[in-house]
């Protein structure tokens, strides 16, 4: 049994469907990729998994159970974890504050909010600036940020949309390292991402997206040799450059 799976998936906004019956399954321990171009409904598709959205048909599903239409404070509390492509810390609070409001979807007591978030601080490399301001840290460190906070929520299921946007190839490669631990520590993660190299090194498998359908799945090397995949996502003069 998948530990996160959507049943046909559709989701419409008025006469716009944005995700056309989409079915995906991520396996326990997984990192699984969703790619395709921009306006495909990969963010869409997410922000029905979070709770964001409710699907308009279909089913979401997290270790067999139907969470379909639970609030996102709900999906957190199952154990479905999100970042934002646009990281928005509490600026004027300190990087502690934050990972502590994580924290608190899985307890009321301060004291373990804040081992929580300390435990997951020096995990990601953190501790030594638990007291900063976010709004004085570096985008890398935001992103740190971001990630540590939807950690200390403690999810089995972690969606990262687009947590390397913005980063200099030095530093998507220290994200791709970080997933990876992130991954050896336990937590799924079910990956939204432009940069094909962190995409396909990281993936164990990849669904792609396109008009809010899915027109492919499969490993790395199978959707990096995929013809539809190159022409709807990579271009047709890629394709024409391949053969």
């Amino acid at each position: 049994m998948s530990l996160l799976a959507t049943r046909n998936v559709t989701k419409r906004f008025g006469g716009l469907t944005a995700v056309n019956d989409v079915s995906i399954s991520v396996e326990k321990g997984q990192i699984v990729g969703i790619i395709g171009p921009n306006g495909a409904g990969k963010t869409t598709l997410f922000n029905c998994i979070a709770g964001a959205f409710p699907p308009t048909t279909g089913e979401i599903l997290l270790d067999g159970r139907i969470v379909s239409g639970k609030a996102p404070y709900e999906a957190c509390g199952l154990g479905i974890a999100r970042t934002f492509q646009v990281v928005k810390p509490f600026a004027q609070k300190s990087v502690l504050y934050n990972v502590m409001v994580g924290a608190f979807a899985t307890t009321n007591s301060p004291a373990k909010a804040r081992g929580q978030a300390l435990e997951v601080i020096a995990f990601l490399q953190l501790d030594q600036k638990q007291e900063i301001l976010a709004k004085s840290l570096t985008l890398p460190d935001r992103k740190r940020l971001e990630l540590a906070r939807a950690l200390a929520t403690r999810p089995k299921v972690l969606l990262l949309d687009e947590v390397m946007a913005g980063l200099r190839p030095s530093e998507v490669a220290e994200m791709i390292v970080l997933i990876g631990k992130i991954r050896d520590s336990g937590v799924t993660l079910l990956i939204v991402e432009h940069i094909m190299q962190a995409i396909m090194s990281l993936s164990d498998h990849i669904f792609v997206l396109n008009f809010g359908q899915l027109i492919a799945e499969g490993s790395p090397n199978q959707i990096a040799n995929n013809e539809e995949v190159i022409k709807a996502y990579l271009g047709a003069a890629y394709a024409v450059n391949e053969d």
